[in-house]
């Protein structure tokens, strides 16, 4: 029996975040779409009975939990400095950077490691992380750069920009992810309007999903709504109602909003967000920089028009079904946001063609696609 250990440490981390969901889906489809004599086991710091349990229900068919004896600050700086708790060797997939990465002999030790970036923020904006961060992800990129048999990243984009950091040959592999097996709307039409009445959600909006950091550009998007002739939705901004010491209702007021149009909606569930999505008049993603384009492959996949700028990684995950807005010239950039939103509110021949080629463009992206490429990797390894 053949065995890719999977580290699924942050699924149970304090702040499990878009990497502890990425680790679930990603294994959860490695499990369903594991080759004949092939298995999945999990790899996990030390931690408490209820979280490797919760580990084990999250993940029907884990062929097994191998617990390390250090918890996950310990093993963290046990890896950083080459010191393994791992089963022996064996094929390692990490979807991150944590991973026991150390000098090994991949045909004679039998052993190999592939770790995952997901974006190369740590070195494009390093002020949308912690200094503490910032500092780990680069440590750990030096020892994957050393000993990583293979780097997966999201996309292309994302490829290219590392390519520029760091020289790792040709052990870059391209998968992409989906949207969450849990994002879904509601059974019946009955209970998606009951969800969305307890979501107070207006008959018609705007949606964004973010935060106020700059790299987000959510505050452009909120400049746009202001400027004359422009559209006069409500803005639904999925994410914290602030970012440092700026807060909506501030960013609002400046660009001359009524109290109220614009409205934080953090801490959604997958059903929720979708319910969110899907009634909204437009989603809108001005991000100015992004390693993956979930939000707007999840408005593709619920038929809601699409507006998203011309960061590489959102042209590359949009084709050609969003409406495009370009970055540069940031102060022209609402301007061109407000045009935009306008000519989905007002041409349906447009709005359909969104829609059509919106529902296409999903079906590209799938969480058993990208785990049988995982099992492709490990296998051409």
């Amino acid at each position: 029996m053949i065995t890719l250990r999977v580290i699924v440490d942050q699924m149970i981390a304090p702040v499990p975040g878009g990497i502890g969901r990425y680790t679930e889906e990603l294994t959860r489809a490695l499990i369903a779409s594991a080759p004949l004599n092939c298995e999945v086991e999990g790899i996990v710091s030390a931690s408490q009975p209820e979280q490797y349990a919760a580990i084990e229900e999250a993940l029907p068919g884990l062929a097994g939990l191998y617990k390390t004896a250090l918890p996950r600050r310990e093993l963290a700086a046990a890896w950083q400095l080459g010191v393994t708790t791992s089963p022996g060797p064996g094929m390692i997939h990490a979807p991150g950077l944590m991973a026991p990465l150390r000098r090994h002999d991949r045909q004679n030790d039998h052993t190999q490691v592939a770790v995952t970036v997901h974006d190369v923020l740590a070195w494009t904006h390093p002020e949308a992380l912690t200094p503490t961060t910032v500092a780990w992800t680069k440590a750990r990129m030096k020892r994957a750069r050393k000993h990583a048999d293979a780097i997966v990243v999201p996309s292309h984009a994302v490829a290219a920009q590392l390519a520029e950091i760091v020289n790792l040959g040709d052990r870059v592999r391209v998968i992409g992810g989906a949207v969450g097996t849990g994002f879904r709307l509601p059974s019946n039409s009955s209970a998606t309007e009951l969800l969305a009445t307890a979501l107070d959600l207006p008959s018609e909006y705007i949606v964004t999903v973010g935060t106020l950091e700059p790299r987000k550009g959510v505050t452009a998007l909120i400049t746009a709504l202001g400027l004359p002739g422009a559209s006069d939705l409500p803005l639904i901004v999925v994410g914290p109602d602030t970012w440092g010491e700026v807060d909506l209702g501030y960013v609002a007021e400046e660009a001359g909003l009524t109290p109220g149009r614009v409205r934080a909606m953090p801490g959604l569930t997958d059903e929720e967000l979708a319910v969110v999505i899907s009634r909204a008049s437009v989603l809108v993603f001005p991000s100015l920089e992004e390693g993956f384009a979930l939000p707007i492959i999840q408005g593709f996949h619920l038929g809601t028009p699409v507006v998203h700028s011309d960061a590489p990684a959102l042209l590359e995950a949009g084709g050609d079904a969003g409406l495009v807005v370009e970055r540069e010239d940031a102060a022209g950039y609402p301007e061109r946001l407000a045009e935009a939103i306008g000519r989905v509110l007002t041409d349906r021949a447009l709005v359909q063609r969104l829609r059509i080629y919106g529902s296409d463009r999903a079906k590209a992206f799938s969480w058993r696609d990208s785990a049988e490429r995982v099992w492709q990797l490990h296998a051409d390894l």
